[in-house]
């Protein structure tokens, strides 16, 4: 189970830790004056900054969360502050204060997406298909898929939340960001030619679930 931590004010924080807690996510929380360690093996850091005019306070959090190997960093600061931040620098996901938790839990799927830890090679197997993540290549019982970069980013998000149903909505937020302005009918059609390459009337690896989306569950 992927573990998150969140820094910041508990009562702020608590619709955020609710609803990542609702995604089958592990949360722990630490207020921005503690010194206490980080937990292990976090994978995401959730930093809360809506009023922090210090900028040598919010650096050292921000430096705190990046010492942890691997961890992605989800950065939200209130509108007053943003001059004080780099968002290409300073954090994988940035966001405004008062961004609702839906938008949140979708930009920390985001991040652990990208940073998944499958194994020391980056390698993901399922039955014939090997997806490899360092080299961006896909292989079905060793011949090479040639995949968009959207099929291949749509394959690996689903691939690695195996088992996991999203709807068409959750999978255009997720693999195409919020500011992507395209319909449903965009999914469908990727998840159409993603099939065409990857499946044959043997095997499925991606399931259609009726009147919610879809889900990757492997060979069958």
């Amino acid at each position: 189970m992927p573990h998150v931590l969140l820094f910041g004010d508990e009562t702020a924080l608590a619709g955020y830790a609710s609803a990542l807690e609702a995604q089958a996510l592990s949360i722990s929380q630490r207020l921005p004056g503690e010194s206490d360690p980080l937990p292990e093996n976090v994978d995401a850091v959730v930093l809360h900054l809506p009023s922090l005019t210090e900028d040598t306070r919010a650096r050292q959090l921000i430096e705190r969360a990046e010492a942890e190997d691997g961890a992605g960093l989800v950065l939200i600061v209130g509108p007053n502050h943003v001059a004080a931040f780099d968002p290409l620098r300073d954090a994988d996901e940035f966001l405004l204060e008062g961004a609702s938790a839906d938008e949140l839990t979708a930009r920390v799927r985001r991040v652990l997406w990208r940073l998944q830890r499958h194994d020391s090679s980056n390698v993901l197997r399922c039955g014939e298909l090997v997806m490899d993540f360092a080299n961006y290549t896909v292989h079905i019982a060793g011949r090479p898929v040639e995949l968009t970069f959207k099929e291949y980013e749509l394959l690996r998000f689903l691939a690695v939340n195996r088992h996991r149903v999203f709807s068409r909505e959750a999978l255009l937020n997720n693999v195409w960001g919020y500011d992507f302005y395209g319909g449903a009918r965009t999914v469908d059609v990727h998840i159409r030619r993603l099939r065409s390459k990857i499946e044959d009337r043997h095997t499925t690896f991606i399931e259609t679930v009726r009147n919610v989306g879809y889900r990757f569950r492997g060979p069958a």
